[in-house]
C-alpha cells in the first residue's frame, strides 16, 4: 500500500514542489544520483569503472510533453556520447533513454520520439558504445518495442528493457530471445492496473524467473537488473544449465544500492554493470527508489523530522 502511495506521489507536481524544496532531501538525493552535471556524472563513472564495474548511463528526465524539451533531452544525450567518445568509456559505459523524455507522449510521438533517439544510437555507436531503451509504464511499451525494432535494423545492438509484472511479457521475452538482442529484465517499477500486471510481489517474483528462463535459453543476451539475491542465484543456475559464459550475460544494479554485492559478482568473475542516473530531473526516479526500498522511506522520514 504504501509503495502504491508513493508510486502516485512520484507523478504529483504538488509533492514534487514540497519534497524538492526540503533541505534534508538533498542528502538522500545523493545517494542515488551521481550529480546534476555532465563532469559530476563522469567522475562517478571513472570511480566505477577503475573498481571493474561496467555502467550504464541514464540522463533523469520523463514524460515530456514539449517539443523544446524533447529537444534538450535529445541534446544532453549528445553531449554525453561525445564525452564517452572522449574519455574512452565506450567499452565500459552504454546509455539508457525513457523514450517519454524524448516527446513520445506527444501527438505524433511514435515518429518524434525516434526522430529524436536515432542521432543518440548514432552518436552512441560513433563512441564504441550503444543505448539501451528504458521501459516506462504498461501505456508506453508497444510503441517502446515498435522504435525498438526500427532502431534494430541499423543499430542491432539497442537493447530494451522488459518488467516481469506485466502480463505480456514473457511473451515479449520470446520475441526479442533472437540473436544479438539485448534484454534487460526487470521486475518494475510503477503502479499498474491489475488487468495488466500481476498485483501481489510473489507472482512477480514468480514471472521474474519464468521470463529469465526463457531469456537464458534463448540465443540473446540477458542482463539480468535485480537486487534479489534470490533472482542473483537463480540467474548464476539458469546460465550454467543453458551453457552460459560469463561474458554471455550481466547483472545490474542501481547506483546506490548494495554496492559491495556489486563489487563481490564482479570480483567473482561476473560482468557487473551499474545504473548511474544524473541531472536536475531527479524526482520522479527518486520516488520511486523510496517505493521500492521501505528503509530508504524511513530514513528520509526520519531526517524531515530531525532536522530544520
Amino acid at each position: 500500500m504504501l509503495g502504491s502511495v508513493l508510486l502516485a506521489a512520484s507523478r504529483s507536481d504538488s509533492i514534487r514542489r514540497v519534497v524538492s524544496a526540503a533541505p534534508v532531501t538533498r542528502p538522500v538525493v545523493d545517494r542515488y544520483i551521481a550529480g546534476e552535471r555532465l563532469d559530476q556524472a563522469l567522475t562517478t563513472v571513472r570511480s566505477l569503472t577503475d573498481q571493474g564495474l561496467e555502467v550504464t548511463i541514464d540522463h533523469l528526465g520523463e514524460d515530456v510533453t514539449d517539443r523544446t524539451e524533447a529537444l534538450r533531452a535529445r541534446d544532453a544525450y549528445l553531449a554525453l556520447a561525445e564525452a564517452l567518445g572522449r574519455e574512452g568509456l565506450g567499452k565500459r559505459a552504454e546509455m539508457s533513454v525513457k523514450l517519454s523524455a524524448f516527446g513520445q507522449a506527444l501527438p505524433g510521438g511514435d515518429d518524434i520520439a525516434y526522430a529524436n533517439v536515432l542521432p543518440v544510437v548514432e552518436a552512441a555507436a560513433e563512441a564504441g558504445t550503444t543505448v539501451t531503451l528504458d521501459m516506462e509504464d504498461h501505456t508506453t511499451v508497444d510503441s517502446t518495442l515498435a522504435i525498438l525494432a526500427k532502431l534494430r535494423e541499423r543499430f542491432p545492438a539497442t537493447g530494451a528493457v522488459l518488467q516481469s509484472c506485466l502480463y505480456r511479457t514473457e511473451d515479449d521475452c520470446r520475441a526479442l530471445a533472437g540473436e544479438g538482442s539485448r534484454v534487460r529484465l526487470v521486475k518494475g517499477a510503477y503502479k499498474e492496473p491489475a488487468s495488466v500486471a500481476h498485483q501481489d510481489k510473489r507472482e512477480v517474483d514468480r514471472a521474474y524467473v519464468r521470463c529469465l528462463r526463457i531469456l537464458m535459453a534463448g540465443k540473446g543476451y540477458p542482463m539480468v537488473a535485480s537486487h534479489d539475491p534470490r533472482m542473483v542465484a537463480i540467474a548464476q543456475e539458469l546460465a550454467r544449465r543453458s551453457g552460459r559464459k560469463p561474458d554471455e550475460y550481466e547483472f545490474q544494479m542501481l547506483y546506490g544500492i548494495r554496492g559491495a554485492e556489486q563489487r563481490r559478482l564482479t570480483a567473482e568473475g561476473h560482468r557487473m554493470r551499474v545504473y548511474v542516473p544524473y541531472g536536475t530531473d531527479w524526482y520522479g526516479y527518486f520516488m520511486r527508489r523510496l517505493a521500492e526500498r521501505p528503509a530508504n522511506l524511513l530514513f528520509f522520514l526520519r531526517s524531515l523530522t530531525t532536522r530544520n
